[in-house]
């Protein structure tokens, strides 16, 4: 798999920069030559997912940013999006929490019919990484 990176963009952890985060990935997808009805998808997972990850950091309880990284390989569109919690602030607990189970697993649900490949990752030392994979048709 021959990865190319295409961009980067850190934004604040908050629902007024997800469109931001939305036009990036419908460019380079755009470019790649993923179609219209594929971009939709992509934007609506983004859209989740941006917003999964702004929940738990508001759950943190301190500022924080999510790095979007876009890459892509021979066939697909690659986005990973980490919670990028502020260190300097208050002591953060062990890991994000999440408010309601069951909503969170509606969310990744959600996210799964609209992408190819869908990767949560909620690791020991609290960092957070969703990375959804998008195919190109054909």
């Amino acid at each position: 798999m021959a990865k190319r990176n295409l961009a980067e963009l850190k934004i604040p952890a908050t629902p007024a920069f997800i469109p931001v985060a939305k036009r990036v990935a419908t460019t380079l997808g755009g470019q790649l030559g993923l179609s219209l009805t594929d971009l939709d998808e992509l934007a609506i997972a983004l859209t989740q997912c941006c917003d999964s990850a702004i929940s738990a950091a508001n759950d943190l309880g301190t500022p924080a940013d999510l790095k979007l990284t876009y890459f892509a390989t021979n066939r697909a569109l690659v986005v990973d999006v980490d919670l990028m919690p502020d260190t300097t602030a208050l002591p953060l607990p062990k890991h994000p929490t999440v408010g309601d189970p069951e909503l969170q697993r509606l969310a990744y649900e959600m996210i799964r019919c609209f992408v190819d490949d869908f990767r949560p990752v909620v690791e020991p030392t609290g960092h957070l990484r969703y990375r959804m994979v998008k195919h190109l048709a054909g």
